[in-house]
């Protein structure tokens, strides 16, 4: 494992990076203040198109924005990044879906069903192990994913699972979610 310190304008912050994991893209944490047990916690899913394109087609920049504000606010707590392109399918399959999308009028769930793809391949063994190296046992989970909730629980982490509530999602994002939604997501907006 590496560790440095980041410095940005909310403050410095510890970088926590898996390097013994294979792949270019390591498994990353981002710790601010001192997280003890209970601490707010980001498992966050890596998102191209919403994070650097700044898509309004999802709201994955929204969630990790406001978890970043939220930890910030609670003075420490972890974001957790994981190279899970496209619900872990990948970029070029969720490329795919989204063309799909498009031309069917399909959400990008059923998109990925009519390819034959299952709907979310991520994994949170990563994001389990970051947490032990950090001795966290107990967290206050920003999430609306019941499988994160549960990845973390059958892992022997006790979790709260707290509202990520998203400030005025647009249509396209606000289309997402309903998808999500039927999908198993607890949706607050």
């Amino acid at each position: 494992m590496r560790t440095h310190e980041l410095h940005g304008a909310e403050g410095t912050f510890t970088v926590y990076v898996l390097d013994d994991v294979p792949g270019l893209n390591k498994p990353a944490a981002a710790v601010f203040g001192e997280p003890a047990d209970d601490c707010l916690v980001r498992v966050h899913s890596r998102c191209l198109y919403g994070e650097i394109f700044a898509s309004d087609d999802c709201d994955c920049r929204a969630q990790l924005h406001k978890s970043l504000e939220l930890i910030r606010e609670a003075g420490s707590g972890v974001l957790i990044y994981l190279d899970q392109e496209g619900r872990g399918a990948g970029l070029g399959v969720k490329a795919q879906g989204y063309e799909i999308s498009q031309l069917l009028g399909l959400d990008t769930f059923e998109s990925y069903a009519h390819m034959k793809v299952e709907a979310d391949t991520r994994t949170y063994g990563h994001a389990v192990r970051l947490l032990n190296e950090l001795k966290l046992d107990q967290v206050r989970l920003l999430t609306n994913n019941p499988a994160k909730v549960e990845a973390l629980r059958d892992a022997g982490i006790i979790v709260e699972r707290q509202e990520l509530v998203v400030d005025h999602p647009g249509e396209q994002a606000q289309r997402y979610l309903l998808a999500k939604e039927r999908h198993g997501h607890a949706i607050f907006a």
